[in-house]
């Protein structure tokens, strides 16, 4: 069999799986660690393997694998990507590799060899969830993502509710996936013949207009939940201040529930969506105002971080509601920019909780003469998500408020206050948190970020900025796709 032959998705899918039972069964904490790391490095690099075997000038989906899983039903084993979704393969297994690394001192707590493996299941459904051509299979992944993720959120959290949190933030995905999976089956009854979970037949060939009612508003419910949209955000503030910073960074930065209105909401239902392209819009806007207010209210770094998200994924909502090339492009590239600055500034918060025992606005006084490159870098990640020129945050922001500019000009009015509103937030904070009175009782010196943490945000700002200094690449890889995804 020849490289070109390999399949490369079922390989990126299946090593995590296989990776956590092999930590599950190593006889020590070190080892398990050793096995965590190394399978997410070679899962980085067969991510940009995956990379340069596609055709970014071709729009429909490549590297397909398909085995017959369920023949009785049809459902099968289907797995491809396209222009939009081949770039979260490689910034998936980044973020994950990062988390790794940054929980290396994880030894020292229970059950070690427990967490590395909940970590590589997650990453092995969330690779699949990307790659999933299947509607069952998709429905599969995302569902696997609740284990891993309410035993993570249960037993790792930093707060004293942490159970609590888990089993609110499960019952909230129940919810969702119910919802869900009532869509997806509605989806396959509209259309009987062929394979009915196929998403490549089912995009070929409308859904009749009838039909695509009531599989809007289940979709958007079930993905709503998950992004988050308002009002079912709910369980995100109280995941990010009880659950383990990891998994944070996981969430906020790896935004499935985005890409799932990307995927299949909209392609799906294409004409009930554009009918209702002002309702979108609507949600996006009260998404992007209130989780900026609610951000400038907070005198918890994880609670505004957490907020913070809300309101950037309102303006993805937001730019897929114009249904333009340059809405859609700008979606996949602030989606791309989370997990490198939000996922950055969940770890940083981490490392500085780890040092000071709280991320409280009381607490964290003056910290920027203890730990000055913590405060610059900081800085720079908070730059980088208000969207500041020479970041990756610049070129999805602007493309995304000026599609709504020209579609939507009173939401597109919005966005830009939810810009406006973003810096207020994070320099306010930055002033008072990093700038501010030294607290009488946090040590004049605290220990300094280690090499292993100095080289994760390191190489996320690296990447921030050769983002934003050459975002040619990543409108060139998606225009394709985008394009035909605007044409369908």
């Amino acid at each position: 069999m020849t490289l070109h032959e390999l399949p490369l998705l079922s390989g990126l899918i299946a090593l995590p799986a296989l990776g956590a039972l092999l930590a599950w069964q190593m006889p020590s904490a070190r080892l398990a660690r050793a096995v965590a790391l190394g399978v997410g490095g070679v899962e980085l690099m067969l991510s940009l393997l995956v990379l340069t075997r596609i055709d970014f000038a071709a729009p429909g989906f490549q590297l397909v694998e398909r085995h017959a899983w369920i023949p009785t039903l049809r459902i099968d084993y289907l797995v491809g990507v396209d222009g939009l979704s081949a770039l979260f393969l490689p910034a998936s297994a980044l973020l994950f590799l990062a988390t790794f690394v940054a929980t290396w001192n994880l030894t020292n707590r229970v059950m070690p060899r427990f967490f590395f493996a909940l970590m590589l299941l997650l990453e092995s459904v969330t690779i699949g969830i990307f790659c999933a051509l299947d509607t069952i299979l998709f429905f599969l992944f995302w569902e696997l993502t609740l284990i891993p993720l309410h035993f993570l959120i249960a037993l790792w959290g930093i707060g004293p509710n942490r159970r609590h949190a888990a089993v609110k933030y499960t019952l909230f995905m129940l919810a969702g996936g119910a919802a869900l999976l009532m869509g997806l089956l509605l989806v396959a009854l509209a259309r009987p013949e062929g394979h009915p979970f196929d998403l490549i037949q089912q995009l070929q060939s409308p859904l009749p207009r009838s039909a695509q009612w009531p599989i809007f508003f289940l979709l958007l419910f079930g993905f709503g939940v998950k992004i988050p949209i308002v009002p079912l955000h709910v369980w995100l503030p109280i995941v990010a201040m009880e659950g383990p910073v990891a998994v944070s960074a996981i969430m906020t930065g790896l935004k499935l529930g985005a890409y799932g209105l990307l995927r299949l909401l909209l392609p799906l239902t294409a004409d009930v969506a554009r009918e209702l392209h002002w309702l979108l819009a609507g949600i996006a806007v009260i998404s992007i105002v209130y989780g900026a207010l609610s951000a400038m209210a907070q005198s918890n770094l994880r609670r505004l971080l957490a907020f913070s998200s809300i309101s950037h994924v309102g303006l993805v909502v937001l730019g897929l509601s114009t249904f333009t090339v340059q809405g859609v492009q700008g979606a996949v590239i602030q989606l791309l920019n989370f997990s490198l600055v939000s996922g950055g500034l969940f770890l940083l918060t981490g490392f500085l909780h780890q040092r000071i025992g709280s991320t409280d606005l009381i607490h964290l006084g003056g910290v920027a003469k203890a730990m000055p490159v913590a405060a610059g870098v900081f800085l720079f990640l908070g730059l980088a998500g208000m969207g500041m020129p020479l970041t990756s945050g610049f070129p999805g922001e602007w493309l995304l408020v000026t599609s709504a500019l020209r579609h939507h000009v009173g939401s597109g009015l919005a966005a830009l206050g939810g810009v406006i509103l973003g810096a207020a937030y994070v320099l306010g904070f930055y002033r008072k948190a990093f700038l501010g009175p030294l607290n009488p009782a946090l040590p004049t010196t605290l220990p300094a970020l280690l090499p292993r943490e100095l080289a994760i945000l390191g190489t996320l700002i690296l990447l921030i900025l050769l983002g934003g200094c050459f975002p040619d690449v990543i409108f060139e890889g998606t225009r394709a796709a985008a394009q035909s995804w605007v044409a369908r």
